[in-house]
């Protein structure tokens, strides 16, 4: 990865929809550069592939937050399992630290968000939990 690579994926960050046209342009590149360069990085596993957002995504969930898990002993793998089958969860994240799990969730409300918060806390092994709820949302 260089440069020019890192400034193509932040351009397709931005609007994966963006053509190849225009992005040959904003970097002085051309079309076949830029072109070539994108599918370098689908070859090498550097873009995973390509998504869009939608209105009804927004809509479905307008109370969001993220729920930071402390697991308590070898279950980890078990609360994973729980928390994906969940309709509000958008995606489970392991990481290091002191949360081992941050949740993304989804919710048509407040209440909803209590309910499944507090069936979460319930779960066997889980031993401490800190939500944040998204006040506002802008994408790059």
């Amino acid at each position: 990865m260089n440069k020019t690579d890192n400034k193509i994926l932040n351009l397709l960050k931005k609007n994966a929809r963006a053509s190849i046209s225009n992005i040959a342009a904003e970097l002085s590149l051309t079309r076949t550069t830029v072109r070539n360069k994108i599918s370098k990085l689908i070859n090498n596993g550097e873009i995973l592939g390509f998504t869009i957002l939608t209105k009804s995504d927004v809509k479905s969930s307008p109370v969001r937050g993220l729920v930071m898990v402390e697991i308590e002993g070898t279950g980890a793998h078990i609360i994973q399992r729980k928390l994906i089958a969940l309709q509000q969860v958008k995606a489970v994240h392991t990481t290091n630290g002191k949360w081992d799990i941050i949740v993304d969730l989804g919710t048509q409300s407040l209440d909803e968000l209590d309910l499944i918060l507090t069936k979460i806390r319930k779960f066997s092994g889980v031993k401490n939990s800190e939500t944040s709820l998204f006040l506002s949302t802008k994408y790059a």
